[in-house]
């Protein structure tokens, strides 16, 4: 049983980290026929630097898909973690370990994206209403400024604080989660610096600029 324990929960990490690690800006560009991702642009592998290509629908693809490997994992272990001993602790890590995989994925010599999707998609699991408003943050800032990582900047700032007032309100207070959100959200901010330099430079590229 002791063994047990110990294995649900780290199995599950584990899985959630080896999912997080499939970069679909690569997988998606190369089964279109489109150049790598790393290779253009931000350099970066994620949606927003897919659609400096031009394809939309690639751009599209790329971002459901990052956001899904955050947002079934953690939806998973909420749903069925219980019945193999899995408590919110082990939600946390698991959410963790997913974005962690696409930032520094195993299967891409770890060089990986700046995992705003991925991190979209952990806070949908963990609560429709948290990914709905960090969501809309996003949005917001992106549609008034142009300018997608200020948005993501603005975004992963704040959905640490939307947990903790809806931790008031609307669900359970757990640590562990809020303290996965709030390192989810400074590894956003770190990932961002280049983009937060180019911003204060005024250099930083808007949404839908071609490569």
């Amino acid at each position: 049983m002791h063994l047990m324990q110990f294995l649900n929960p780290a199995l599950a990490v584990l899985a959630a980290y080896l999912i997080g690690s499939l970069s679909f800006a690569v997988i998606v560009s190369r089964l279109m026929g489109l150049n790598d991702p790393r290779t253009y642009g931000s350099n970066n592998p994620g949606a927003t630097n897919v659609l400096r290509s031009g394809n939309k629908a690639a751009a599209v693809l790329t971002l459901l898909l990052d956001a899904l490997k955050g947002y079934v994992p953690v939806l998973l272990v909420r749903l069925y973690g219980a019945d193999f001993g899995l408590a919110w602790g082990t939600l946390a890590l698991v959410g963790l370990a997913a974005f962690a995989g696409h930032v520094y994925p195993v299967f891409f010599k770890f060089e990986g994206g700046k995992g705003v999707a991925t991190a979209l998609g952990v806070l949908f699991g963990v609560d429709a209403c948290l990914g709905l408003a960090t969501a809309l943050t996003w949005l917001l800032v992106a549609v008034f400024f142009r300018y997608s990582s200020l948005a993501a900047l603005v975004a992963a700032v704040l959905a640490p604080v939307y947990y903790a007032m809806g931790a008031v309100l609307v669900w359970p207070w757990h640590a562990g989660m809020g303290w996965a959100l709030i390192a989810m959200s400074a590894m956003l901010v770190w990932r961002h610096k280049l983009n937060i330099q180019r911003l204060a430079a005024g250099q930083e590229s808007k949404i839908g600029a071609k490569k």
